[in-house]
């Protein structure tokens, strides 16, 4: 069992930036394809980044050049980087940990965009 915790969000002002984290327990961390997913009022959840056990990261075209996703497996924690942030991008972010047949979810942090 796996368990996300996501901290940072907020108020933030259009433009603005912010971090958020998300620390996972188990010594299965490292292995994990790790993501973060957000979902707006009224839409479905989807998928803003990712980056696998390499490294290697993917994105959403409309957070591409502004968001940035990293990793530290010494810490079990992953981060979302979030830069010129816009009103669209207000949603609940999640933190998501998948492996070859599981999937883990944090509870969620509220980032909203609005002056």
């Amino acid at each position: 069992q796996v368990q996300l915790v996501e901290s940072g969000g907020g108020l933030v002002q259009p433009g603005g930036s912010t971090r958020l984290s998300c620390v996972g327990s188990g010594k299965l961390f490292r292995s994990y394809t790790m993501g973060w997913y957000r979902q707006a009022p009224g839409k479905q959840r989807e998928l803003v980044a990712s980056i696998t056990s390499g490294g290697v990261t993917n994105f959403a075209d409309s957070v591409k050049g502004r968001l940035t996703i990293s990793r530290d497996n010494a810490k079990n924690a992953v981060y979302l980087q979030m830069n010129s942030l816009k009103p669209e991008d207000t949603a609940v972010y999640y933190c998501n940990a998948r492996g070859t047949v599981t999937v883990y979810w944090g509870q969620g942090t509220q980032v909203t965009v609005s002056s």
